[in-house]
C-alpha cells in the first residue's frame, strides 16, 4: 500500500523548501497532494501549487458536498483564515506514494480518515531563534509585510507544537533543519527505508 508522506513543524523550519525538493527527487516518485486556503495568495505564489486558493463561498460550497476531510480556521490581523484538505480524487491510488505539508492537527485527522498505515509522519524541527529570523526576511520581502501575523503563527506554534502533542500523535521521525542538504539527505533516507522499499 502506498504511503502518504506528511510533512508537518512550526513556521519558518523550511518545509515548503523541503516539500519541493523532494518533489523534485524522480528516484522518490512522491505525488503532490495540494491544500486549500482562505487567505490571500503571497507574492511568488500560483494558485494550484502551495495551495487551491478559494473565499468563503467556496470553502462553504465544498463543506455542503461533505468534500471535506480536515479544516483549521485562523482568526488572523487581516480577518478569518481557512485551511483544509479536500477529497477532491488528489489521493487515487493506493499503489502510489504521495507528499502532503501540515500541521500536527491536520496530520491526525488525516490519519482518521486514510488510516494510521497509510500515513508517514515527518517533522521538521529548527530552533526558535532562526525560525524567527527567518520568518522576517520572508515578510520584509513582500509587497506588504504582515507583521502582525506573523508574530501570531510564531506563538501559535509552541501550543500547536507542544512536546505533549507530538508525543500523544506517536510522531518518531524528527529531523533538525540547521543544514538544508543534510537534512534532505536523513529525510530521503527515511522515506525510502520506510515508502519505497516498503512498496
Amino acid at each position: 500500500m502506498g504511503k502518504i508522506v506528511y510533512l508537518m513543524g512550526k513556521s519558518s523550519t523550511g518545509k515548503d523548501t523541503i516539500f519541493k525538493r523532494l518533489l523534485e527527487d524522480q528516484a522518490l516518485e512522491l505525488v503532490r497532494v495540494v491544500p486549500y486556503t482562505t487567505r490571500p495568495i503571497r507574492q511568488g505564489e500560483r494558485n494550484g501549487q502551495e495551495y487551491y486558493f478559494t473565499d468563503e463561498a467556496g470553502y462553504l460550497g465544498l463543506k455542503r458536498q461533505g468534500k471535506i476531510i480536515e479544516e483549521r480556521e485562523y482568526h488572523t490581523f487581516h480577518g478569518l483564515w481557512r485551511y483544509f484538505t479536500v477529497d477532491d480524487g488528489q489521493v487515487r491510488q493506493e499503489e502510489k506514494n504521495y507528499l502532503m505539508i501540515g500541521t500536527l492537527e491536520s496530520f491526525l485527522k488525516l490519519k482518521d480518515y486514510f488510516g494510521a498505515d497509510r500515513m508517514l509522519p515527518v517533522m521538521i524541527e529548527l530552533d526558535d531563534g532562526a525560525r524567527l529570523q527567518r520568518a522576517l526576511n520572508r515578510e520584509r520581502a513582500q509587497a506588504f509585510p504582515r507583521y502582525e501575523e506573523m508574530c501570531r503563527r510564531f506563538l501559535a506554534d509552541s501550543v500547536d507544537f507542544a512536546e505533549e502533542k507530538i508525543r500523544e500523535a506517536g510522531i518518531e521521525a524528527r529531523f533538525e533543519n540547521n543544514d538544508l542538504e543534510s537534512c534532505l539527505r536523513d529525510i530521503r533516507k527515511y522515506i525510502v527505508e520506510k515508502a519505497v522499499c516498503a512498496g
